[in-house]
């Protein structure tokens, strides 16, 4: 009688091998299919990355192109297409090319500043709450500005380098009262609100000193507004994201190893503090920029990086990404505050305020749902 334990061993097949010392051939096609999934993966949120950024960048577009076209002379958006791209009337050119163009592309570049910048924060900081609008840096910038212009007398191009470098001086300050040996998210965030309210009260001290006219011509750095914008503050803001995107991105390289946690990004390679430094300072220069050319418009940097995180889940900072969101939710703002009034034109920051103040509700009443709201 034969024994079957012998049998199994004589039929069963062993597993294929490759050369000497190589790992068994079932376990290569394992891996290179393990591979082809990674791959398929990839190339599927790559394709969706892709499309998400095409369909902001067109409802941004759809949305400057009705900005130029509406006002006091509505011109149709065919005319308009044919203004930009060098046609149209003596008189449709003269509205679009000088009065609505200036304003609307600011806002395009005013947004985008702010949403990138919003990214930045809340992903090195890993705090959906560390936007440059709610800890302080654009509290900053206000509060040099208000103090230039009203006990300094500055205005024109001057203001608003004194507003960006009250954003850098506001940006290091909580900076440095954040860092313990390295800077947490959440420390970061109580400091910021603490230099924030600190700097208000100073502008706030200022306004209930000055002037009725001087009082009104601060109000904008206290809510953001695009009402009289030109190219003058255009071309500056061109000149300072066409430097600071690039180097964003860039810094933005090691992000992914950063989100992982300081011991993983030291164990990836990365210099953890340096790479959130370079990154703060980035965000910093964007927010001060930003608000040099348009004043503190509200919420854009809190609300436009979690749009595109939603819409791109599990992509991370998506920075590109915030960058369009951000423009067209102040391009939507500003088209709203021009004509949703008639007869009145308010500040593109009130219109933000409406729409990102029920959202900051929103997310501390889901942070005390989930026991993250202390």
């Amino acid at each position: 009688m034969s024994d079957p334990t012998a049998t199994s061993h004589q039929t069963a097949t062993p597993p294929a091998r490759g050369p000497a010392g190589s790992p068994p051939r079932v376990c290569e096609a394992a891996l290179a299919e393990a591979a082809r999934a990674v791959a398929r993966v990839r190339r599927r949120g790559g394709r969706r990355s892709l499309l998400v950024g095409l369909a902001l960048a067109l409802a941004a577009f759809a949305v400057f192109a009705v900005s130029l076209s509406v006002g006091e002379m509505v011109i149709p958006v065919g005319d308009v297409l044919a203004t930009l791209f060098g046609g149209g009337e003596p008189g449709s050119r003269f509205v679009i090319l000088e009065l609505r163009l200036p304003r609307a592309l600011l806002a395009v570049l005013v947004g985008a500043g702010f949403g990138m910048a919003g990214g930045v924060f809340q992903t090195v900081l890993r705090n959906p709450l560390a936007s440059p609008d709610i800890i302080g840096i654009s509290s900053g910038a206000s509060a040099a500005a208000v103090t230039a212009s009203m006990v300094f007398a500055v205005s024109g191009l001057a203001l608003s380098a004194s507003a960006l470098a009250g954003a850098l001086v506001a940006g290091t300050l909580i900076y440095v009262l954040a860092w313990r040996k390295g800077v947490v998210g959440a420390r970061l965030v109580l400091v910021g609100l603490g230099v924030g309210c600190g700097l208000n009260s100073l502008v706030w001290y200022l306004m209930s000193r000055a002037e009725v006219t001087g009082a009104q011509n601060a109000l904008l750095w206290l809510t953001g507004s695009l009402n009289g914008r030109s190219w003058n503050q255009v071309w500056p803001q061109v000149t300072a994201l066409a430097v600071l995107v690039p180097l964003t991105l860039v810094a933005a390289r090691t992000l992914r190893a950063l989100q992982l946690g300081d011991d993983t990004a030291s164990g990836l390679g990365a210099r953890a503090e340096q790479s959130r430094l370079a990154l703060l300072a980035c965000g910093v220069a964007l927010a001060g920029v930003s608000t040099a050319a348009a004043g503190p418009v509200a919420f854009v940097a809190f609300v436009a990086a979690p749009v595109a995180r939603m819409l791109l889940p599990g992509r991370g900072a998506v920075l590109p990404h915030a960058a369009l969101a951000g423009a067209l939710l102040v391009l939507l703002a500003d088209l709203a505050a021009q004509h949703a009034l008639p007869g009145t034109q308010l500040p593109v920051g009130v219109v933000t305020s409406v729409i990102g103040a029920p959202y900051l509700l929103w997310l501390l009443a889901r942070a005390n749902r989930v026991g993250r709201g202390g």
